[in-house]
């Protein structure tokens, strides 16, 4: 019987053998299993396949009748796409897993990475934008990118068109991290393939979905709260009023990472989300100097080799909150919502319940694209 007691606090059993990588993924990758319900499982189980064995029938306190688990099949072929495209697996347990991750609440229990790890150990400032940049941001993002990497910091980014691929062009020489939507090995847009080959040479491309995952729009969300929460600060060059930008902003804040932003004309529509981020208490950023300086001072300075401390490999605190209450919960939070937009403190208030239950629900529902966030801190149904 599997140890139902085992505390929350117990560092994970790093997968040593292939036996132990297959069950990891097969755990990760079994229906309505994410992130979150992952590090539960394995919390309450003490091991991965101590947790796999028991799927069936949390899914059936759950209320999921017919459960079937990934089949070994499907992670073994995961395995062998990713030695084939030339990828390494990094799981939540092992030491080189980021400890800027690790602290998340909804932390990706496997990376596939390409490239350089050692990078994930070095401060990181994460540079987003607008795919359609104007001329002006595009050259601000490449002086931003250039400078940060000369005082030591790696510069992250999505690889989408615009501000991404300049801010990672920029970085190149001193390392750049491209977090992907999709497989490791499947380059969104395809326009930027000789470009993720260079950074796979020189720095790392790094994502959480399965080798060969063609990306989907539900995708990006996710992609992007990885992005953040590699960084230290995430400068945003320039953004619309509605935009995945824009996210990556709230997820930080979320995460507790700094949020700086270049400002804009007030009638250009790319500068829009800049603009208003900077009204919402963003640091406004002119040159890398700006950023420096708006971080903690034990952070503007990249550590000395010798002095990177090991990451903690125990996990984060979670909520004791069973899966079951946690589908209850999102079909509540579901029900009270509809395509027109609802202040999130109404939300609350209409539920009673305390806000810090409700927050990480919202950032599940809305990486699942079922909820759609609005200015103002207004949510909807996503349509």
């Amino acid at each position: 019987m599997p140890d139902r007691n085992h505390p929350s606090t117990h560092p994970p059993l790093p997968p040593t053998t292939e036996d132990d990588r297959v069950t990891w993924l097969r755990l990760l990758r079994s229906r309505r299993v994410g992130p979150t319900t992952f590090h539960r499982l394995l919390a309450d189980h003490g091991t991965a396949a101590a947790a796999f064995g028991a799927l069936p029938e949390v899914a059936r306190a759950a209320g999921v009748a017919d459960y079937t688990p990934c089949p070994e099949g499907v992670a073994v072929a995961e395995l062998r796409a990713g030695a084939k495209a030339g990828a390494r697996l990094l799981t939540y347990a092992d030491p080189a897993y980021p400890a800027a991750l690790r602290d998340l609440s909804d932390a990706p229990p496997v990376l596939w990475i390409k490239g350089d790890p050692a990078l994930l150990a070095r401060p990181v400032i994460a540079i987003v934008g607008a795919r359609n940049a104007s001329s002006l941001g595009l050259r601000m993002a490449r002086a931003l990118a250039a400078d940060l990497s000369e005082q030591g910091f790696v510069i992250a980014s999505g690889l989408a068109r615009g501000i991404d691929t300049a801010a990672h062009h920029a970085s190149l020489k001193s390392g750049t991290i491209a977090v992907m939507a999709g497989g490791v090995d499947v380059v969104y847009p395809s326009e930027n393939k000789a470009l993720c080959d260079q950074i796979a040479r020189t720095g790392l491309c790094l994502s959480e979905q399965p080798v060969g995952l063609v990306p989907q729009a539900r995708h990006f969300p996710a992609r992007n709260r990885l992005v953040s929460g590699l960084a230290r600060a995430v400068v945003v060059v320039e953004a619309a009023a509605k935009s995945g930008s824009l996210i990556t902003a709230r997820t930080a804040l979320d995460q507790g990472r700094e949020v700086m932003a270049v400002p804009g004309h007030p009638i250009d529509a790319r500068a829009a989300g800049c603009n208003m981020l900077i009204r919402d208490g963003a640091t406004l950023v002119r040159s890398a100097a700006d950023v420096i300086e708006a971080l903690p001072q034990t952070q503007t300075q990249p550590p000395a080799q010798a002095e990177i401390p090991l990451p903690d490999p125990a996990p984060p605190e979670r909520p004791a909150r069973s899966l079951r209450d946690t589908a209850a919960l999102h079909s509540e939070i579901l029900s009270r919502l509809g395509p027109s937009p609802l202040a999130e403190d109404q939300l609350i208030r209409d539920l009673a319940s305390p806000a810090q239950a409700i927050a990480p629900a919202l950032v599940t529902l809305e990486l699942d694209g079922r909820i759609t966030r609005h200015p103002g801190g207004l949510v909807s149904l996503a349509v």
